[in-house]
């Protein structure tokens, strides 16, 4: 690419937004030139903000004054960053006025003509983008990534399919960053297990089916699989892990099935941020959070004790990092993908 793409970011001043920022400043494709956010954020310089990352806030994004969430200053890219509560409108007004959304909010993933997109898994739902324009006479359109405890899920689901997926039985240790910024109450979190966050449980058993779903005429068919889903908050920083239980028609055996696991992750989507999505660890102790979740960038899972299981056939432990690939890593290399396949710019 000769010339980086300018993008925008909406909620930048949040966790996911400042994890964005730092992964697009030297990113070799895009360019960060706009940043929006809250009434309260708006009119003051980046630099002037509190940030929350351990690397130093990029120079040239500091610089930027945060500015309105308005289209009609953004580029054409924008990704979003926004709480549910605010992409529920925003994001189709952006994609209304011809930009497109690269969305990490949960607010459109479940509508039918909108994208859930994890590359590795489904890069051809990214047709929907074309029927979601026609259908709103929208210029530009919205692209999700998933839920970041569904798209552990969804990866390693993924690996397995061509055994048959029948059942998925998963239950999540989701790190305390998932909660945003300040997130749960100290004297909550240490030392305890929370065992309920609003919405999970649903969003894992819905999306993962959707993003192991068909694309045909009428849309995305969901997988005809079952995904029972338990989720809990649990005292790590980073990192959330699945303990996941999976019924496969086929029977295959456990050495199959781990080199089915190692096949899939050897399939690194071909972009800029495109890492192994999947590494099999064969230390029984492993995965870890505190020795595994930064691997590949943070963009790979790490899976470990593939074991037989004496209800569903099979079982193993999944770990990811929840901000990256469950957040800003996965928003970005969907828009390398958007990208790639020429379905970004409607004004190019």
């Amino acid at each position: 690419m000769r010339e980086r793409i300018p993008v925008g970011i909406l909620g930048a001043t949040g966790v996911v937004g400042q994890h964005l920022v730092a992964r697009l400043a030297a990113h070799p494709w895009f360019e960060v030139v706009w940043l929006a956010a809250s009434a309260r954020s708006e009119g003051w310089r980046y630099g002037e903000l509190p940030w929350r990352l351990p690397a130093p806030m990029p120079e040239r994004t500091a610089a930027l004054r945060v500015g309105p969430l308005d289209p009609a200053t953004a580029p054409d890219l924008v990704f979003s960053a926004l709480d549910a509560s605010a992409a529920d409108e925003a994001e189709p007004r952006f994609a209304r006025a011809g930009r497109v959304v690269i969305s990490n909010a949960r607010s459109h993933r479940m509508d039918p003509l909108v994208p859930l997109i994890v590359p590795e898994v489904n890069a051809d739902h990214l047709a929907l983008l074309e029927r979601q324009r026609a259908a709103r006479g929208w210029s530009g359109g919205i692209v999700t990534n998933p839920n970041c405890a569904a798209v552990l899920v969804a990866l390693v689901i993924a690996a397995l399919r061509q055994f048959g997926i029948e059942q998925v039985a998963v239950t999540t240790l989701q790190a305390l960053s998932g909660a945003g910024y300040p997130g749960v109450a100290a004297l909550d979190a240490l030392g305890n297990v929370i065992p309920f966050i609003d919405g999970e449980e649903d969003k894992i058993e819905r999306e993962t089916r959707k993003l192991l779903g068909t694309l045909d005429d009428t849309g995305v068919v969901d997988a005809p699989f079952t995904v029972s889903a338990q989720s809990t908050r649990v005292p790590v920083e980073h990192g959330h892990m699945a303990l996941i239980s999976v019924a496969l028609a086929d029977r295959p055996a456990l050495a199959d099935v781990r080199a089915a696991l190692d096949a899939f992750g050897a399939r690194a989507a071909a972009l800029p941020g495109g890492v192994a999505p999947l590494v099999y660890i064969d230390d029984p102790h492993r995965p870890q959070p505190k020795l595994d979740v930064a691997r590949g960038g943070g963009m790979t899972v790490s899976v470990g004790r593939l074991r037989a299981c004496p209800l569903l056939g099979y079982k193993l432990v999944a770990l990811g990092h929840n901000v990256v690939r469950g957040a800003a890593g996965a928003a970005i290399l969907n828009a390398e993908l958007v990208v790639s396949v020429g379905r970004v710019l409607a004004s190019a």
